[in-house]
């Protein structure tokens, strides 16, 4: 009986392990072998163990990654607004076109009114070109139903997604993404109604993985998403946060104060805010996408980050507002040119620290023998040429649990 069920020879491999340098590459004769869908081995063929496979491959020489990681979506939504963004080039504001019905309430309302078929369809597509890039974890969030029914539609899409795709979705709640209209002016209502209904129902089916919030002025502040926060721990949900985006609100703080596996955007996060983020230990999810369709100009403190050991992750933030980008390869090279990431901190931000930022480390994002085989396979001199090229079909073939998904 053979010990493995696959096993790919003849590769150049980027483990991209924590604490190797040069993307953790194992030699220029590397192989990899899977068995139940989890790495079995992997190392340089001179070293290869005793035995056989039911399926053996030469790759060629080809370059092997982890498969790709996107950490932070928005995917599943109702319309779109690219009638808002035409707006926008002509000269309109983004509090006239507020003013006129258009902005986040405008995806609230088409979202509200789509059925659980419609969003899936509309979704599907672009779960589909992640997919085509070398993706196969990919974290989807609620929010634009911010009422029980439509926040609980949402997210039994984002896991029909994971069931009918090539995708594993995680599931997020966030359902603290704005007041909607009807609490206009009772924030603190709309919380209550979060903490005492939503989430006990979602926890109760099991919808979500982890609990989101929006901490900004224009949003929630940071001692009403506390409140959230502590009914999401006693439910035993991890946290995640929306900080410090458009202003230093305290953001990075709160998150720490949680252990929250991640605080996302992080424009205008402090020191003191960097600070509790490394003692916490919380991932620092970089959403280029975002800084670039607002025309920010204030970094992320990515230095400080770098100081302080923070883990960096970079993900699309796809959603039809602030970043309507579904390519974590264009997030990538964003984040190369705008935040000025190194390739190896891009692809370790796509990959490992991406799964860091999901909790999903010990199962996923490096290559090594137990993980699950989620890798890619790539038509590449280098693995520093994915956040150098934009638009190029490099992938070759990914595989999901040791089965391929697209070739």
């Amino acid at each position: 009986m053979p010990d493995w069920d696959l096993l790919l020879s003849d590769a150049r491999i980027a483990t991209m392990c924590a604490g190797v340098p040069d993307y953790g590459v194992i030699g220029e004769r590397a192989a990899i072998a899977v068995k139940d869908g989890r790495i079995a081995w992997i190392g340089d063929q001179s070293g290869r163990p005793p035995g056989s496979a039911k399926t053996e491959r030469s790759l060629g020489g080809r370059w092997l990654t982890p498969a790709l990681i996107d950490c932070h979506t928005h995917l599943v939504f109702g319309g779109d607004r690219a009638a808002e963004f035409e707006q926008r080039l002509r000269g309109a504001s983004y509090e006239d076109i507020a003013r006129a019905g258009g902005g986040i309430m405008s995806t609230v309302r088409a979202t509200r009114s789509a059925s659980a078929d419609e969003l899936f369809a509309a979704a599907l597509p672009r779960v589909s070109a992640l997919i085509d890039e070398g993706v196969t974890t990919i974290e989807v969030k609620s929010g634009y139903g911010l009422d029980v029914a439509t926040e609980i539609r949402m997210l039994e899409v984002a896991r029909r997604l994971g069931e009918e795709s090539d995708a594993d979705i995680r599931t997020t709640l966030l359902a603290a993404h704005t007041v909607p209209p009807e609490f206009e002016n009772d924030a603190d209502a709309y919380i209550e109604l979060i903490c005492n209904e939503i989430l006990p129902e979602v926890t109760a089916r099991k919808l979500a993985d982890a609990v989101d919030a929006y901490c900004e002025p224009i949003a929630f502040s940071a001692a009403q998403i506390e409140r959230l926060f502590q009914k999401a721990t006693e439910l035993g949900l991890p946290v995640k946060l929306h900080a410090d985006q458009l202003s230093d609100g305290g953001g990075a703080e709160l998150a720490a104060r949680f252990n929250a596996l991640s605080a996302d955007h992080l424009e205008y996060t402090s020191i003191s805010g960097v600070k509790a983020m490394a003692a916490a230990r919380s991932v620092a999810v970089l959403l280029p996408g975002a800084f670039l369709t607002l025309g920010e100009t204030r970094l992320p403190p990515i230095e400080e980050f770098r100081t302080h050991e923070i883990p960096i992750a970079v993900a699309t933030d796809c959603n039809p507002g602030t970043s309507p980008i579904c390519s974590l390869r264009t997030a990538m090279m964003l984040a190369s040119r705008l935040f000025k990431l190194t390739p190896e901190e891009c692809l370790a931000g796509t990959t490992r620290e991406a799964a860091r930022a999901l909790g999903l480390l010990d199962d996923r994002g490096t290559l090594e023998v137990g993980k699950r085989a989620d890798f890619a396979i790539w038509d590449i001199g280098h693995p520093r040429e994915l956040a150098y090229w934009t638009g190029t079909l490099q992938l070759a073939e990914t595989f999901a649990g040791g089965h391929t998904t697209r070739s």
